[in-house]
């Protein structure tokens, strides 16, 4: 007789598998370096695909026909983090052109505000300045960081275009600048909200750069997001207020992050918020506990993996969608003989 692991891992194996795709931005942008952003252009050409598969269905329905062991193998759901005001105005018309359902994922302290969310402003602050003190020492958060920046206090052609090429997620860092962001961006990320905008200020003085914030970088408006949300192909997820990464604060912050942002995108949508999505993907045993507490129905990180009926319903992976033509789109995304 087949025993009990070796059946449990052959049925997982041979389980019908769906897949999340998830995207960030359709946009124009002149840099990308945590490659989350896709054009206009590819981005319809992706729909095209993806509605001549026949697979997309709404992320309610996936993760419904999961728990229910009813899963379809190839199905796909399409998914938008943060809240960019391009989802509404770029996603939005081309998802109902191609009449494809989607869930988007809001943060919601940025709604309306001409304010871009703080890793879009510190990319801009250490890699794209034209001009830096040469020399950067100080606490972030106490602890002691000491940058020098030699010849690349000011920015030269050649090192704006390796800053716009440098793909973070992948590449160590090839400059002071680049190393100098990282390090900057990992000692934030962590940060209770009203701390971190403290110490993005210190990092604004430093610099002594008082320009405003960059057209294109903001958020939707509440209006905008009401629109969105009145359409039956849409479904509004939770993203926490702040876009915490949950995993670095306490039960009550936890809970506070994720109750206040669903009750507001509750106000103003007038719809049931059922589905959550961790920032950064950031999570830990607390975080689940807190989603299954606060009666989400399922929750999704950033991980590259595959929906089966066996997934557990508060860490759902999904596969980052980057800027691929139609041809690599598909080979990456839509490959038939790997998972269907």
């Amino acid at each position: 007789m087949m025993n009990f692991r070796f059946r449990h891992i052959f049925r997982s194996y041979f389980a019908p598998q769906a897949a999340v795709l998830m995207y960030h931005r359709v946009a124009e942008v002149k840099s990308d370096i945590w490659d989350i952003t896709v054009s206009p252009e590819n981005f319809e050409r992706q729909l095209q695909l993806l509605q001549q598969s026949g697979r997309v269905i709404s992320l309610t329905e996936l993760t419904q026909n999961a728990r229910k062991n009813r899963l379809k193998s190839g199905s796909i759901a399409l998914t938008f983090d943060d809240g960019y005001a391009d989802n509404f105005l770029i996603a939005k018309p081309l998802l109902e052109k191609y009449n494809l359902p989607a869930t988007f994922f809001i943060t919601t302290s940025n709604l309306g505000k001409k304010t871009e969310f703080w890793w879009d402003e510190l990319e801009s602050l250490i890699l794209f300045s034209e001009k830096l003190p040469p020399v950067f020492s100080g606490k972030i958060n106490g602890q002691v960081l000491n940058f020098e920046l030699q010849q690349e206090a000011e920015l030269r052609p050649v090192q704006r275009h390796i800053n716009r090429n440098w793909k973070a997620g992948e590449e160590n860092p090839p400059n002071i600048r680049c190393a100098m962001f990282l390090k900057l961006w990992q000692t934030l990320k962590p940060l209770p909200p009203k701390i971190q905008k403290q110490e993005l200020q210190k990092i604004r003085d430093w610099a002594a750069i008082t320009s405003a914030p960059r057209n294109g970088y903001e958020s939707m408006s509440e209006k905008q997001l009401q629109e969105l949300s009145r359409n039956s192909l849409f479904e509004i997820g939770a993203h926490t207020v702040s876009h915490a990464a949950l995993a670095f604060h306490p039960p009550e912050f936890q809970e506070q992050e994720l109750s206040e942002n669903r009750n507001l995108l509750r106000d103003i949508t007038n719809r049931n918020i059922e589905l959550l999505s961790y920032p950064y993907g950031n999570y830990n045993t607390q975080t689940l506990r807190t989603a299954n507490q606060t009666k989400f129905k399922a929750a999704f990180t950033t991980q590259d993996e595959f929906i089966n009926n066996q997934t557990e319903q508060f860490r759902m992976g999904r596969f980052q969608v980057k800027d691929l033509p139609p041809e690599k789109f598909a080979a990456q995304y839509l490959p038939a003989q790997r998972w269907c």
